[in-house]
């Protein structure tokens, strides 16, 4: 049963870190196999955690990277990084997250981090470049 506000406030949030063009693709890629999961996400992920008042969306979005960074979930670690120019997260303090993730999580671990960090940031400049 959908929980119209806490969705509500999911959408809200997902949109504001993400980005609506972001949330439009996922939305309209869903099928009845994951729409469930687009509506789990949305109500839990983002309507009831990210929407807490304990920490802000640039603490959580920093917190976020390096706990995917140091999982090694590259697909949505990239997502995350794309996402700080909604965040207010920069790049050097992202620099700073992946040195703490190097010793923390490992180097090899952090190491590909940055490299992946390296490629969002390469394609987010050339599309910055273009307009």
């Amino acid at each position: 049963m959908l929980d119209r506000d806490l969705y509500d406030r999911g959408m809200a949030v997902r949109r504001k870190v993400l980005g609506d063009a972001h949330v439009d693709r996922s939305l309209a890629r869903a099928t009845p196999f994951d729409a469930d999961f687009q509506e789990y996400i949305t109500k839990q992920a983002w309507g009831s955690v990210w929407t807490r008042p304990g920490l802000d969306t640039r603490t959580r979005s920093m917190l976020t990277i390096a706990m995917l960074a140091a999982l090694g979930k590259d697909g949505e670690f990239k997502l995350h990084i794309r996402a700080t120019r909604n965040t207010g997260v920069t790049r050097d303090e992202v620099k700073e997250i992946l040195l703490q993730t190097a010793v923390y999580a490992g180097v090899p671990t952090a190491n590909h981090a940055i490299a992946l960090a390296r490629s969002v940031y390469d394609e987010m400049d050339a599309e910055e470049a273009k307009g």
